[in-house]
């Protein structure tokens, strides 16, 4: 296997950390715009190799594969590159691994109750071009979307027989300070893909409905979250799991909320009515700039607060139902990763740490074939078992809490 890494950003850096202490590959080209960058992510293994991508740009994305005899390519970018290195990767007879999925369009009259283009429309519009190909693109192959949706095909599988809701629950209790001490605000992951799956319409999925939309921030609950982190008030967000799982795990619903606190939910309606989530660019002073690109800007790079971060970060799944003995059940499938943890052991923040463990682990499952398959398939289309077993060997074990099924 011969891996193409788009992007040497925070989640691109932990990838190649991670996926160094691995043998089932033969190289790794590490790609970004930014070549000091992908230098610096590539020295740390003699089989890597740097170069700079444009990654808006298909043809670019191409012409490195064919240099480097690219099998796959495993997309670490934020998710406005996603079509071009999608295509490009099949233009070169490539297989592709992205951890979001193609962007979203909201209805443009009733977008808080009706889905426009929904996350992945874009792609698997493409699916019987990759099928008939016989190459594979695994969509949405992240910590969320991603392991979440490995739990989904888990609990589907093994712990239930009948399941109600699949419901995404995300949270975390981290702090990040300045030098002094004092807690500041630094999102732990991209702000650009951060405004755009926390401002957008959340999607819900309903057996008799099929998907609708709701205003964001919709629906808040208290959730009470493992190992320490406690209760967090979660609310509706855009996310892809609900566009996945429906379409290989049978339930009744799919939902996906997110602990985002009040002070950014603050922030968040605050940027978006002064208009600061724009991704279409203004003018400004004879220099054109998008005001969604010069708010990320402002902000510390998620890569570099790691030092200056304390808590843990939860991803998991609540499963409600029946489980295999015909009896109410409530379960939540969880991974939680310690910032002190990740940064000791990888040197790396926890929260792109164990994104990037996810598609590291998948593209060692398709390499040993024990995961295949052809067309754009999400991480439900696979079995569960052999992916959470090696997320325990890779040194990061998850949990089954049971909750009260009343």
């Amino acid at each position: 296997m011969r891996i193409l890494l788009v992007g040497a950003g925070g989640v691109g850096g932990a990838f190649a950390a991670i996926a160094a202490r691995r043998d089932f590959f033969e190289e790794i080209v590490v790609a970004d715009y930014d070549l000091g960058r992908a230098e610096r992510a590539a020295a740390q293994d003699s089989r890597y190799v740097a170069a700079r991508i444009d990654a808006s740009s298909a043809a670019s994305v191409t012409a490195l594969c064919h240099e480097h005899g690219i099998t796959h390519v495993m997309n670490a970018v934020d998710p406005v590159f996603n079509m071009p290195v999608f295509e490009g990767a099949f233009a070169a007879g490539a297989d592709y691994v992205d951890m979001a999925m193609s962007l979203s369009t909201p209805h443009p009259e009733t977008p808080h109750t009706t889905t426009g283009v929904k996350l992945g429309d874009l792609q698997f519009a493409q699916e019987s071009r990759w099928e008939e190909a016989g190459r594979l693109a695994l969509v949405g192959m992240g910590v969320e979307p991603g392991l979440s949706d490995v739990f989904a095909r888990y609990a589907a599988d093994h712990l239930f027989s009948e399941i109600d809701e699949l419901g995404t629950r995300d949270g975390a209790n981290l702090v990040v300070t300045d030098d002094d001490g004092n807690e500041i605000f630094a999102p732990s992951f991209s702000m650009w893909t951060t405004i755009e799956e926390c401002l957008n319409p959340p999607v819900i999925w309903e057996r008799e409905r099929g998907w609708f939309t709701t205003p964001p921030f919709s629906e808040p609950e208290v959730f009470d979250f493992p190992e320490g982190i406690g209760p967090v008030e979660c609310v509706n967000v855009e996310h892809e799991e609900v566009l996945l799982m429906p379409r290989w795990v049978d339930c009744r619903r799919a939902t996906f909320k997110y602990g985002l606190g009040e002070e950014f939910i603050t922030i968040l309606k605050a940027l978006h009515t002064l208009g600061l989530d724009s991704t279409e660019k203004v003018r400004v002073k004879g220099v054109e700039v998008s005001p969604r690109d010069v708010v990320a800007a402002v902000l510390p790079d998620p890569a570099t607060i790691g030092p200056r971060m304390t808590g843990k970060t939860c991803a998991g799944l609540w499963v409600t139902g029946r489980g295999t003995d015909g009896e109410p059940r409530s379960t939540y499938l969880h991974h939680v990763v310690d910032n002190e943890w990740s940064m000791a052991e990888y040197g790396h923040q926890c929260v792109v740490w164990q994104t990037a463990i996810n598609p590291v682990i998948a593209l060692e499952l398709l390499a040993t074939r024990v995961w295949h398959g052809a067309g754009v398939l999400g991480p439900e289309a696979f079995d569960a078992v052999p992916f959470l077993d090696l997320l325990t060997a890779y040194g990061s074990p998850w949990g089954i809490q049971e909750l009260d099924p009343s």
